[in-house]
């Protein structure tokens, strides 16, 4: 059992590990390199949840599951269908808890840019634009949307 604990803390730890996705967050690879900018017009903002994309709590938690789940009784049947049920049991919980820990709000926002081409990008809530509102459209890895 406390092997399971253990391995669920790391996965959860693990999950927590989030990217920040707000528009004036960057990272040292971003300093220096040049995007196209855009100027645009927001025609639509609607609030979004972004999750992590990878399955790692899920992982972690079959392993530790399937660990100790074989652990329970004795004889080689026991041990299989304990590290099997383990395994199921404790990825379904190591994603449940991922889930939870790497979820976070965001805006995704519909533009228009002056050329007349539309276009839809999704960041975090560090700066919530209107409707009607003119901002730039910084096409780079990844794009932002900033008010100008």
């Amino acid at each position: 059992m406390k092997q399971i604990l253990t391995l669920l803390g790391v996965a959860a730890m693990l999950a927590s590990c989030q990217s920040d996705i707000d528009s004036y967050q960057y990272t040292t690879g971003s300093v220096g390199q040049a995007s196209a900018a855009s100027p645009c017009t927001v025609l639509s903002v609607r609030q979004v949840q972004v999750k992590s994309g990878n399955e790692l709590g899920t992982l972690i938690g079959a392993a530790g599951g399937g660990i100790a789940g074989y652990s329970i009784g004795s004889g080689s049947t026991a041990h299989l269908l304990g590290g099997l049920g383990g395994a199921v049991l404790g990825g379904a919980a190591g994603g449940m808890a991922q889930d939870a820990l790497s979820k976070q709000g965001g805006y995704e926002y519909i533009v228009k840019l002056d050329s007349g081409q539309t276009m839809t990008i999704t960041q975090g809530t560090g700066t919530l634009l209107s409707p009607g509102q003119r901002c730039m459209l910084l096409q780079g890895n990844p794009a932002r949307l900033v008010a100008y």
